[in-house]
């Protein structure tokens, strides 16, 4: 496993990109079959090259949705009321209706390790991140689309999806 070069990484999602999503609209468009077993062999391919602890570009670049049993749950851990806890470190995104961070990069990143501070408490959103497997992996192709400029092994997962699918229909 190779530490991630961010640079590189964002030249590459800044050439990549344009293709990259339309691929993703293809197969939101007409999903190949077993689509969800190929995202499971993908992502097992992703993991053996990707060290998110060398990136951390999720957590400097983006915000998590907050859900209110992460809030209490954060709260709590923080030794902090829910409102404490929302005044100083959230803000409400109206249109999207969440509750989001105030500042990125997060609070709660340690910009020396790349480690979050609230790790074994962190939020839904972050614990699923990046959503390589989630069941019916077509109802998340519009988040990898706006993934791909954000996360290396999306980038990557998208890559590996493509090379894939395009050499499964070779062999049939």
């Amino acid at each position: 496993m190779q530490a991630v070069n961010l640079r590189s990484f964002k030249q590459k999602a800044r050439h990549r990109k344009r293709s990259l999503r339309l691929f993703l609209s293809s197969i939101k468009k007409k999903p190949p079959r077993n689509l969800d077993g190929i995202a499971e062999k993908v992502d097992s391919i992703v993991w053996k090259e990707i060290d998110c602890l060398s990136c951390a570009n999720c957590c400097k670049t983006m915000s998590p949705t907050y859900n209110l049993k992460d809030i209490a749950r954060i709260s709590a851990h923080l030794g902090m009321t829910r409102e404490e806890f929302k005044n100083k470190y959230l803000h409400y995104d109206k249109k999207d209706r969440d509750w989001i961070n105030k500042q990125v990069p997060c609070q709660f990143l340690d910009l020396n390790t790349n480690m979050c501070n609230i790790y074994e408490v962190r939020p839904k959103d972050c614990a699923g991140f990046p959503h390589f497997t989630k069941r019916k992996m077509v109802d998340y192709v519009h988040v990898h689309k706006q993934n791909i400029e954000f996360c290396p092994a999306t980038l990557r997962m998208v890559e590996e999806l493509q090379l894939t699918i395009s050499r499964d229909k070779h062999l049939q």
